[in-house]
């Protein structure tokens, strides 16, 4: 089994800046990417960004220049930091990982999602 746990959204005003957070826990074998998906009200949910294990990363044109993503391979972490925040940013962000269990079963994992709201 793994887990993602998310931590870090809330409420915060226009141009301000939010940092998210997701730790991968349980039978982890190797991780190959980490990234952060979005769902706002009546949309679809959208790629926000990605993260290699070699670092190689993926952002959605929205938040290029804004939000930067991270991770500590360590830790089977991966962060956003979210700068200039915007009403359109609000969502639900859903942490997401690419990984295997064992040398042979690869696969994907969410998060439950944690809360964004950009308001005044």
């Amino acid at each position: 089994q793994v887990q993602l746990e998310e931590s870090g959204g809330g409420l915060v005003q226009p141009g301000g800046s939010l940092r998210l957070s997701c730790a991968a826990a349980g039978s982890i074998f190797r991780i190959n990417a980490m990234g952060w998906y979005r769902q706002a009200p009546g949309k679809e949910r959208e790629l926000v960004a990605t993260i290699t294990s070699y670092g190689s990363t993926n952002y959605a044109d929205s938040v290029k220049g804004r939000f930067t993503i991270s991770r500590d391979n360590a830790k089977n972490t991966v962060y956003l930091q979210m700068n200039s925040l915007k009403p359109e940013d609000t969502a639900v962000y859903y942490c997401y990982a690419d990984l295997h269990s064992s040398w042979s079963q690869r696969a994907d994992y969410w998060g439950q999602g944690t809360q964004v709201t950009v308001s005044s």
